[in-house]
This record gives C-alpha cells, structure tokens and sequence, in this order.
C-alpha cells in the first residue's frame, strides 16, 4: 500500500567522426505535425545499424554532454526530441539545449498528478532559455479517469496508472521521431546502471540518447549552482527525485538511494520509461 500523502498547492549507418554543433534554426515537428511524421519512415534496428550504435556509444563515453547532444541533434534532427520531468538532470539538458539545438522538440507527460511546484517550473525555464515545453495531457482527465477505476489506480495498481498515463503518452509524443534524449544518471539506480550513451530503445523503437549517462549527482548540481539553471524548489525540501506527488515522497533519515522517495511501501522503483525488461504486462 501507497504511504499518505498530501497534495502540495498546486536508418543507415550514422557517419562517425567528430561531434558537429547543429545550426540554431534546426526546426522541431511536434507529434501534431502527423502529416509530416507519417512521412517518415521508422529506423529499422539491422545488426549493421545496432552495430554501429554501441561504436558510437563506446566513443561518446569521453565527451562531455553538450558534444553528445550536438552529436545527437547532428544526426537526428529534426527527428530528435527530449523528454524531461523537470528533474535536475532534465533542467541541465535544457539549458544546453538553448545553446546547442533550441528547436528541439521538448515534452513533458502531464499526468495530471504533477507537484504544482513542477508545472511552475516549466514557466521558469521558458522565461530563462526560451524554450517551450510541451506538456503532452493523457485522453481522460484526473476525474475520468479515478471514476473509470472506482478509485485513484495509484493506489491499487500503479504500474497501470504509469503506463496509461506516463508510457502512452511517450509513445504520442515520439511518434515520427527517430531519437530521443533522457536525464537518467547510471547512478541513480540498478536499472540505470548500465544505460548505454547512445543505444536501441525496442520499447519505443527509437534511439534513446542520455547525454548525461556517465555524470554523477555532484556534476548535475555544481553546474546548476554555477550557471544559475532553475531547479524544482522542492528538492531543497528533501525530495531529490520528484514524480507525481501520490507516489513521491521526501527521503527519511538513513535513506541513501535517491529514488528511496519513488512508489514508498511497493516494490516498484520505475515508472517505466527506462526499466529494461518488460514486467507485468505493463508494456515497459
């Protein structure tokens, strides 16, 4: 059982070579532009193509993460996106997208159970770099939704909650792209310790770029204390990794994984974006 909580306010081989920074005008297509995503053909994941994904990944591992995403943004735009929870992770990514590839496609998964402290976020960013994230909303709203499952589904089930609020949507709001860029660290968690740089994604059928892989917690927040990049208040009260609010909850003393805080009382540690195998039919 959940612990109680309460609502806050609220293709073909990829050329190698050194990594190029895109051009400033790189033009994002959101999902919405179907007419123009249907054009374009899926990647298929050939031996040759998966082949030459670990290389580069294995070459990336010494560059810094704005050469990865310059790397990335080079070889898939306009058919590279970012999603972002506006974790710290995500909020470093962002401020170098503003420099690197600002037409970057950038989505959040509005699950309708978001920290209000989150939502204010995505203002402050756009007010820092310009940049506007898309906050990609599940079919049936909050009400809707508790009303089809005689409850809040969190609370009984909430590897469904995640899939059919959080994986479905990722699935919206990649469709027509070729890759995809996360926030994860390996040493957040046993499921990301062996996130690759550059890697297939079978669950989406993208490649799945995680420009910080190989940072660890203190790189993210020298830089974000040293450039001034906005953070979730909540993070200075105790809360280092944020999810929806029924199922985050702040670290309690002696608690050292930072994920302690995710799904407290199950034993669930993924929402299902970057678990590696697929568990109870969830689709992750």
């Amino acid at each position: 059982m959940l612990a109680n909580r309460t609502q806050p306010v609220r293709r073909t081989v990829r050329p190698k070579g050194k990594p190029v920074t895109p051009s400033a005008n790189t033009i994002s297509i959101a999902p919405s532009d179907s007419a123009q995503a249907d054009r374009f053909e899926p990647l298929e994941p050939t031996s040759e193509f998966l082949a030459d994904l670990a290389e580069q990944s294995a070459r990336l591992e010494s560059a810094t993460p704005e050469e990865i995403i310059a790397w990335a943004a080079a070889q898939y735009a306009p058919r590279l996106t970012m999603a972002t929870a506006f974790g710290p992770e995500g909020c470093v990514i962002l401020s170098m997208l503003a420099q690197l590839a600002p037409k970057t496609y950038v989505f959040n998964l509005d699950t309708g159970y978001q920290f209000q402290q989150t939502l204010d976020l995505r203002d402050r960013i756009a007010d820092k770099y310009g940049i506007q994230v898309d906050m990609l909303k599940p079919d049936l709203s909050v009400p809707e939704y508790e009303v089809l499952h005689n409850g809040p589904l969190y609370k009984t089930n909430p590897t469904q909650c995640c899939m059919d609020r959080k994986i479905k949507l990722l699935h919206r709001g990649t469709h027509g792209m070729h890759a995809w860029m996360s926030g994860i660290r390996r040493d957040q968690s046993a499921d990301r310790a062996q996130a690759p740089i550059v890697g297939w994604d079978k669950k989406f059928n993208l490649v799945k770029i995680s420009p910080l892989a190989n940072w660890k917690k203190q790189d993210v927040w020298k830089r974000i204390l040293d450039e001034g990049v906005p953070y979730n208040p909540l993070h200075d009260q105790g809360y280092p990794s944020i999810g929806c609010w029924p199922c985050t909850r702040a670290m309690q003393e002696g608690e050292t994984d930072e994920r302690s805080g995710r799904w407290s009382g199950t034993a669930k540690t993924e929402c299902g974006l970057h678990s590696p195998q697929e568990i109870d039919g969830s689709g992750i």
